[in-house]
């Protein structure tokens, strides 16, 4: 994935009418907690090869298990057709951040880093801020 010229407010702009709030909600949450961060659009193909385009929030670089240098980001918030992810990279000694959250967010679904729902109401707002307030930590 690469950096888009498309704005995240431009992004943000052209969802549909009834995910829009919900996003813009998050994104401007996210803002509150990593003031500091970059935020800027990912575009391109994600994992397992589909198009995506992923709000970046603070940037950071990493070397992937092929040895190349990745630009990626600490949080990440997307739309995918059915329902709403976000990505936390943060980590600890004991792996991604995420695990101390699990069973708490809500009717959500997660993976080792990611959280998908289908709209705000299905999560717990609060601790997900929480999680995103780590990552934020981890940046600074």
């Amino acid at each position: 994935m690469e950096i888009s010229a498309q704005s995240v407010d431009d992004r943000l702009a052209s969802l549909p009418d009834d995910v829009r709030d919900d996003l813009v909600l998050l994104d401007s949450k996210i803002v509150e907690r990593m003031p500091q961060a970059s935020r800027v659009l990912f575009e391109g193909k994600f994992w397992g090869g589909s198009d995506q385009k992923i709000i970046g929030y603070g940037e950071f670089r990493y070397t992937n298990s092929s040895g190349k240098d990745v630009d990626w980001f600490m949080v990440g918030l997307a739309l995918q057709k059915s329902y709403i992810s976000m990505y936390v990279n943060a980590v600890d000694d004991d792996g991604y951040a995420l695990a101390k959250y699990k069973g708490r967010l809500g009717k959500v679904k997660t993976g080792s880093a990611s959280i998908s729902f289908k709209t705000v109401d299905d999560v717990n707002l609060d601790l997900l801020m929480e999680l995103v307030s780590t990552a934020a930590k981890q940046l600074a």
